[in-house]
């Protein structure tokens, strides 16, 4: 059974399916939590950083790892410029405290795959544990991973608007400067791609799969009907806006675009001008983060999802075409 500690991550610590024997949420002084836990058997304590006051002072976190078996720590860090610079993260290293991450969806896996020295020595500076202002990224789910893995999901809002293609299209681009996974939720569509890196998993089995893929830099899931997006990092909202779709989707459902509401929309298949987009936006009382026109799958590279790639917040998108193949490859 484990043990939550939160503070401002309350709530989305709240979402983690796990065991819990005790949760408390507040602002802590180490004194107080080892009073409480020193003799409380638990399995591993999940501990937002910011629940230890005073936490961007590093001196209150080896107090922590005096007084804990840091190895059954899991420690949840916030994005504050102090706690993700190197000398901090070099700091929690020479403490024993392996098991750090800003990912939400990593802690699960870190449960019962704990990172040793090896997995965190890359945040290790030796010559220097002096806190710096450098910041770099520790989202990944393991230490040994690619430092600052992104899962991001793709829902069809309207009917087929084309998540599946739109997956394997964005996977041959990524793959040119990225470690890319490609996850199909209870279908299994990717098959007529006749890409054979392209994977089919479950519903119960999505976590297990991420989880799984502990080379990755980025991770592309289909989420089909799939009610896991709280798996990923972001969630990809995709509407086709022809005029039929759209009508289906506001007689089914009239209350879809609130729903939408701060999430991160995307016209896919669209023939809209930017003035179109300006109406839409006003109309649907929505904010649409890109629009991709209509693309062919045969292409190795379409410039557009380029563009997509770089709003995204990817740095090393490649615009060159990956090699020529034949234009259908429909005989492999």
């Amino acid at each position: 059974m484990n043990v939550i500690v939160s503070n401002r991550y309350q709530n989305m610590l709240a979402t983690l399916d796990i065991d819990i024997i005790k949760s408390i949420s507040g602002e802590f002084d180490v004194d107080e939590l080892v009073a409480q836990f020193t003799n409380f058997y638990f399995n591993k304590m999940i501990l937002d950083v910011t629940a230890i006051k005073g936490y961007q002072n590093i001196k209150n976190i080896q107090k922590l790892s005096v007084n804990f078996d840091m190895s059954k720590i899991i420690l949840l860090l916030d994005d504050s410029a102090m706690v993700n610079s190197a000398g901090y993260l070099s700091q929690l290293v020479s403490m024993g405290i392996y098991n750090f991450t800003r990912n939400i969806n990593a802690i699960k896996f870190l449960i019962d795959n704990p990172n040793s020295y090896k997995d965190v020595a890359q945040y290790h500076n030796l010559n220097n544990t002096e806190p710096s202002k450098e910041i770099v990224q520790v989202d990944s789910f393991a230490g040994s991973g690619s430092g600052g893995l992104r899962v991001i999901g793709f829902k069809n809002v309207t009917e087929h608007a084309g998540a599946t293609t739109l997956v394997y299209m964005l996977k041959k681009h990524l793959e040119v400067s990225y470690n890319v996974v490609a996850l199909e939720v209870e279908k299994e569509d990717f098959k007529y791609f006749n890409d054979k890196t392209l994977k089919a998993t479950t519903e119960l089995d999505l976590s297990f799969s991420i989880a799984n893929s502990p080379e990755a830099e980025v991770i592309l899931v289909d989420l089909n009907d799939s009610k896991q997006s709280n798996l990923c990092n972001e969630v990809i909202y995709l509407i086709e806006p022809g005029l039929i779709k759209l009508n289906k989707l506001i007689r089914s459902d009239r209350d879809a675009f609130e729903r939408l509401k701060d999430k991160k929309i995307v016209l896919n298949k669209s023939i809209l001008t930017s003035r179109d987009i300006t109406d839409f936006e006003h109309e649907s009382n929505s904010k649409i983060f890109f629009n991709i026109p209509y693309l062919d799958d045969k292409k190795e590279h379409e410039p557009v999802l380029d563009d997509f790639l770089i709003a995204l917040g990817f740095s090393r998108v490649n615009g060159s075409e990956a090699g020529k193949t034949s234009l259908f490859n429909i005989f492999k």
